[in-house]
């Protein structure tokens, strides 16, 4: 049995400063990497996802009401979409995108990144996501989800941490219950948005999922 990391959507606009910031991000940021450098022994394979977002439709507005539309956030090729500095990615195999032209909270919904994409959102100065985009990140034939991507590794026990807790965290790790795997969510290397999270943590665990 092979065991994973799968660690969720810290990026800047998740963070102190970004566009979406959650309470807490770049802290969860530091320390998610330094349990990595303690840790990474204990894994077999170290995931991370991204929000990647290129024409999102109504998941972005201008009057967000912060349930299902939200301020544009997480736009490909910019920094915001960038995995934020205090992430240590030496250990990460591979890279998730998910959101590219439709909201996706799970990162079960991402695809791997394609392997001539900067999986940290460089890109050249002013070059902005375009219609041509969509040939390298959106669904293509032999794109690779992060389930298949799991399996093709025999992996059957997954550890999730990373941003938000009551979003994509939570998302991704119910998700992963579904598709069969032993699930552990580390709650101190979480960040949420609402105060308190306790409603996210119980439907966790209801579904499955371990708190730790």
């Amino acid at each position: 049995m092979s065991r994973a990391l799968i660690i969720v959507d810290v990026q800047n606009d998740f963070c102190e400063g970004g566009s979406l910031a959650v309470a807490g991000g770049a802290a969860v940021a530091g320390a998610i990497s330094e349990y990595v450098d303690a840790h990474h022994s204990e894994f077999d394979h170290i995931v991370a996802t991204q929000d990647w977002h290129i024409n999102p439709g109504d998941h972005f507005s201008e009057t967000p009401d912060f349930i299902d539309s939200w301020p544009p956030h997480c736009v490909a090729g910019t920094r915001g979409a960038e995995l934020h500095p205090d992430l240590d990615t030496e250990y990460i195999d591979a890279y998730f995108q998910k959101g590219q032209f439709a909201a996706a909270y799970s990162g079960f919904e991402g695809l791997q990144a394609p392997e001539d994409a900067v999986p940290t959102g460089e890109r050249q100065p002013g070059a902005l996501p375009g219609a041509g985009d969509a040939d390298r990140y959106a669904a293509a034939e032999d794109a690779i989800g992060l389930d298949d991507w799991l399996q093709s590794n025999d992996v059957e026990d997954v550890v999730v941490v990373g941003i938000a807790t009551d979003y994509c965290v939570k998302a991704t790790s119910l998700d992963a219950v579904q598709a069969g795997y032993s699930v552990t969510v580390i709650r101190s290397l979480t960040a949420g948005i609402a105060e308190d999270l306790e409603e996210a943590v119980t439907e966790m665990e209801l579904g499955g999922v371990d708190v730790a």
